[in-house]
């Protein structure tokens, strides 16, 4: 009996904690559903960012909302402040109501040069000698006017030289490590700069690069100007600044 008695008592208590633990899973379980189903804050793609965009572009640019979504569908990397990706860059197209994770951004400088690009702009990157790039004193970040020289009309004998672009960003100086390639070589060749430039701006530069002469010329970084446009050749430098006196004598006129 006493035996008996025994098993009972064990097999009673083994049903309790059966019970008990039961209980405590679906405790557990219910707490876990109900914190998984509260609503928490998340930002959201307001419309479209596009692959380059930069991260102070969405954070100040309207690109964010603010949406209600349950904590469970919280996508990794989700941001909770938009100055998590103030100094980041979009690797990746977001559309509208996705939320915002650090997952699709990274930092500008493993970005390069295409970090710098937006919409129109585009890099180019063309040789030239020392002097004509400004090798050793030019500068990543810097700004450039471009001064170029051709014949007018082409194959004729008369030149005309003008500003051509103004303001052009430097992506790469030429890098004053430059070995030329064989001995003998001038040590003004062997450079190259990679510019800046809106599509259409390269069709100017590209066309004065294979059909005249040009350089660049380094713009002040403190309240930059630009004089009036000109165009000049040999009249206008001979005559400019002259008096009349001076003009008919150097045509070999008669002065009294």
């Amino acid at each position: 009996m006493t035996y008996r008695l025994r098993n009972i008592g064990i097999a009673i208590a083994l049903a309790v904690v059966a019970a008990l633990l039961t209980t405590f899973y679906v405790t557990n379980y219910k707490r876990s559903v109900q914190h998984g189903e509260s609503k928490v804050p998340v930002y959201v793609a307001s419309h479209d960012i596009a692959l380059g965009t930069s991260g102070s572009d969405v954070a100040s640019g309207g690109m964010l909302r603010v949406e209600q979504v349950p904590r469970r569908s919280v996508v990794p990397g989700a941001i909770s402040n938009p100055d998590q990706i103030q100094k980041l860059v979009a690797v990746d197209k977001i559309y509208a109501g996705e939320q915002v994770s650090t997952n699709r951004f990274r930092p500008v400088q493993e970005q390069g040069v295409q970090a710098q690009l937006k919409g129109n702009l585009r890099a180019i990157q063309v040789p030239g000698t020392g002097p004509q790039l400004l090798n050793g004193t030019l500068k990543d970040g810097d700004r450039v006017d471009i001064v170029g020289n051709w014949e007018l009309p082409e194959g004729g004998s008369n030149h005309v030289s003008r500003t051509l672009l103004r303001n052009i960003l430097v992506l790469q100086a030429p890098s004053t490590n430059t070995v030329t390639s064989h001995l003998g070589a001038n040590p003004n060749e062997g450079f190259n700069v990679m510019l800046a430039m809106t599509d259409s701006q390269t069709t100017k530069f590209w066309w004065v690069v294979n059909n005249g002469d040009w350089s660049l010329e380094l713009r002040p970084i403190t309240d930059p100007s630009d004089s009036p446009e000109e165009l000049n050749n040999s009249p206008t430098n001979t005559k400019d600044g002259a008096s009349a006196r001076q003009w008919r004598r150097a045509l070999g006129g008669v002065t009294r």
